[in-house]
């Protein structure tokens, strides 16, 4: 398959879809929550936030910026340092861990060979305390240098109310986060398709482990809800119970956290109202079907046009306010063969100017490659005007040459 490259100039169109959605709708699913009759929940938590995963907005809060302690979830630092900073298939030996009592473990024995991938999940699924250790060891040889990293990548993301003193969480002075910056640290994981498919792991299996074992998640959020899909659970006597939450309805995922909930399964019912009351604010829109074409380019040489079709539907919710657009980049172009199917181009989704969603164009038909006299076909409609004039220039010239000849033959003719 081949395409001209003067073919290749994007086709760029910004199609605003709609009016500014309307938002407030109410979502029946749970009659008496706060959520249901569109009103901000009252929760019963220290701290708490939504946000939408795409522009960081906020769409319910309180105390969001206080500084407080977070357990566990400071290992979504944890995270974010060794998916910077290790291979995921390196395999490391688990560093002896003192574990305290009731303390949350992986169960891994000094010295075992793992992975780092499956200490990830051990991390973010089972809150595996011993797992943080040996990933603080495995990157920076101790504790204390990997608490300096994580703090340094804090300040570079810009988590103005978090500073850490471990990497587990355990209450510590030193360690604190904000609702806020957790779910911007949170945000900027799932943007990282392994820890995303981790958090949203219901369970797994670790085979870098002889034998391999079977694992499942703590975070009984992925158990309550369809929509679920992750993050973080955590608890300490200082912090209460903490989680770190993240769901998709509506073609929109949110991202919540929950500080200081009393109670295990009140950290829970929290998030769901929270995230509940996030999702009423949005309207889901369809701006790419599957199947639908969004360009026809010329097919060079054998004349006509190639359908090219979204590969897949993309469903985005909108708030109250926010446009919706489609750019599409296609060939203007293209020539044979070309199998049905085959990926000629993208149409990109936007909200409020900003790309969510991304979809290939493919061919909606096969295209086989020109003939002989599709080219010479099309080398004369493309040439017809010089050809012309080189056909009457020739013309010319002999016409001009029989004028200066013939004379020449009739004062032959007469001397003889």
């Amino acid at each position: 398959m081949s395409r001209r490259t003067s073919g290749l100039a994007a086709l760029v169109v910004a199609v605003l879809l709609m009016l500014p959605a309307p938002g407030g709708t109410a979502h029946a699913a749970q009659a008496e929550s706060p959520a249901a009759a569109g009103r901000a929940p009252d929760l019963d938590a220290r701290a708490w936030i939504a946000v939408d995963a795409r522009d960081g907005a906020a769409l319910a809060s309180h105390a969001a910026a206080e500084r407080l302690p977070i357990a566990s979830a400071t290992k979504l630092m944890t995270a974010y340092v060794t998916l910077r900073e290790l291979p995921l298939d390196e395999v490391v030996r688990a560093a002896p861990y003192d574990a305290g009592l009731g303390e949350s473990l992986l169960e891994v024995r000094a010295g075992e060979r793992i992975s780092v991938r499956d200490l990830l999940y051990g991390l973010i699924m089972r809150s595996g305390n011993d797992a943080a250790h040996t990933l603080a060891i495995a990157v920076s040889g101790s504790t204390g240098r990997f608490v300096r990293e994580m703090n340094r990548y804090a300040a570079a993301l810009g988590l103005a109310d978090t500073h850490y003193a471990n990497p587990i969480g355990l209450d510590q002075p030193g360690n604190y986060s904000s609702a806020r910056d957790l779910v911007t640290l949170a945000r900027r994981l799932l943007r990282n398709r392994t820890f995303a498919r981790i958090a949203d792991a219901r369970e797994a299996t670790l085979r870098s482990l002889r034998p391999p074992r079977e694992i499942t998640s703590r975070n009984e959020l992925l158990y309550m809800v369809p929509w679920a899909t992750g993050v973080k659970t955590g608890h300490t006597l200082d912090a209460g119970y903490v989680l770190v939450g993240s769901g998709r309805r509506k073609g929109v995922e949110l991202v919540s956290a929950v500080i200081g909930a009393p109670t295990e399964s009140g950290r829970y019912t929290a998030t769901v109202d929270l995230l509940e009351y996030g999702f009423s604010e949005y309207v889901r829109r369809v701006p790419v079907r599957a199947g639908q074409r969004f360009a026809r380019p010329e097919i060079r040489y054998s004349g006509g046009t190639l359908p090219l079709e979204a590969a897949r539907r993309v469903s985005v919710g909108l708030r109250r306010g926010q446009r919706l657009g489609r750019e599409v980049r296609a060939p203007e172009e293209v020539e044979g063969p070309i199998r049905r199917g085959a990926a000629l181009g993208e149409v990109t989704v936007h909200v409020d100017g900003a790309a969510v969603a991304s979809v290939p164009l493919r061919a909606g038909r096969a295209i086989p490659a020109a003939s002989r006299f599709d080219r010479l076909r099309a080398f004369l409609d493309d040439n017809s005007t010089p050809i012309a004039v080189g056909l009457f220039v020739i013309i010319m010239i002999g016409v001009l040459l029989y004028r200066r000849l013939s004379p020449r033959k009739e004062r032959a003719r007469g001397t003889g």
